[in-house]
């Protein structure tokens, strides 16, 4: 046992899907959060204590979406489907985070190229290269990671680009990259 109340035995008004309902989600803390995710603990120990074995190596959240699906079954008590109910969260708020409201992007500039790419690979630990590939009007028809190298190097051949862009019929594309040792993304198009 670990000391620490299981939720059933917290006083209704301390409890994270109580408090989430009236106070608002913006008002719990990052525990509180991820234990609603996780929504069980065992006989010993809470959601909110697997939750914080979770966090306590992380020296900031954004660290949780690096997490990987055996450090999360490594912990006592995450099994295999609260392990994936967290990655798939993980995925969602990436998704979130990157995608536009609208459907259709456009790149009229490097700055929706940044835009669009910019969070997803701020955090990457290898070098991935990165093509979008878009019509006549500029609208991304897709974007596809050809290559993921190393720390500081990424070998790419121009017949895999040049391949892909005749599948998806392209008038053009723009190649990216990023440097997970410094600056964050290289756009040439």
């Amino acid at each position: 046992m670990t000391g620490e109340l299981l939720i059933r035995e917290m006083h209704d008004a301390d409890k994270p899907r109580e408090r989430l309902l009236n106070y608002g989600p913006d008002k719990l803390t990052n525990q509180e959060l991820l234990a609603i995710l996780i929504n069980t603990g065992n006989r010993n120990e809470s959601s909110i204590s697997l939750a914080s074995k979770i966090l306590k190596n992380l020296q900031s959240i954004r660290e949780l979406r690096d997490v990987t699906f055996e450090e999360l079954t490594s912990i006592n008590g995450i099994g295999k489907a609260k392990a994936i109910t967290i990655l798939a969260f993980i995925e969602l708020a990436v998704r979130m985070h990157t995608h536009s409201r609208e459907e259709d992007k456009y790149i009229r500039s490097p700055k929706d190229v940044s835009d669009i790419l910019m969070e997803k690979v701020r955090y990457y630990n290898q070098e991935h290269f990165i093509v979008l590939y878009l019509t006549t009007k500029n609208m991304v028809i897709e974007e596809k990671t050809l290559f993921i190298g190393s720390l500081n190097s990424s070998i790419v051949h121009p017949r895999e680009v040049f391949r892909e862009a005749v599948k998806r019929s392209a008038a053009a594309f723009i190649c990216v990259h990023n440097h997970p040792s410094g600056d964050p993304l290289n756009i040439v198009s």
